[in-house]
């Protein structure tokens, strides 16, 4: 009878660590807050989006505003398109919004941070964001130092 009890404690431990590992995994990926809700698409070209990815979230003033929804690459304009939805709240970006995609923390995940402009006008569903700035790639980044630092 003892025996069939700690069978029975340590199936419901493993159970538990198993739906703790779900729990984590779907919290990393951002699965747990991926809604496909209202909200308009807004379309943006860079020239490198480094580790970007589709449900990365769009952030204004450090607010979470929508979620990236599709990367391509536009074999005419030699750029990465990036749609992404913005949620129908904030239906009032004006057409000069610049776009830049940064680094959440040192080694962290990619996002899109949205600077409003000045323009009276404002985004509607379809729309391309003009204003870009691409993601800062820290190979690069060391490339160039390293070449300036052997060139002297």
């Amino acid at each position: 009878m003892t025996t069939r009890r700690i069978e029975i404690t340590v199936g419901i431990f493993v159970a538990l660590g198993l739906a703790a590992l779900f729990m984590l995994a779907v919290q990393v990926s951002n699965l747990g807050e991926y809604r496909g809700g209202d909200g308009y698409e807004v379309h943006a070209y860079f020239n490198n989006i480094g580790g970007l990815k589709v449900r990365a979230p769009v952030t204004m003033a450090g607010v979470r505003v929508g979620r990236v929804t599709a990367i391509t690459y536009d074999a005419e304009r030699y750029q990465a398109r990036v749609s992404f939805t913005i949620s129908a709240r904030y239906d009032q970006l004006p057409t000069d919004t610049q776009a830049s995609i940064y680094t959440a923390g040192l080694l962290g995940e990619q996002y899109i941070a949205l600077e409003p402009g000045g323009e009276d006008e404002v985004l509607r569903d379809g729309d391309v964001i003009l204003f870009t700035q691409s993601a800062l790639v820290l190979e690069e980044l060391i490339g160039r130092v390293l070449v300036n630092l052997t060139g002297n």
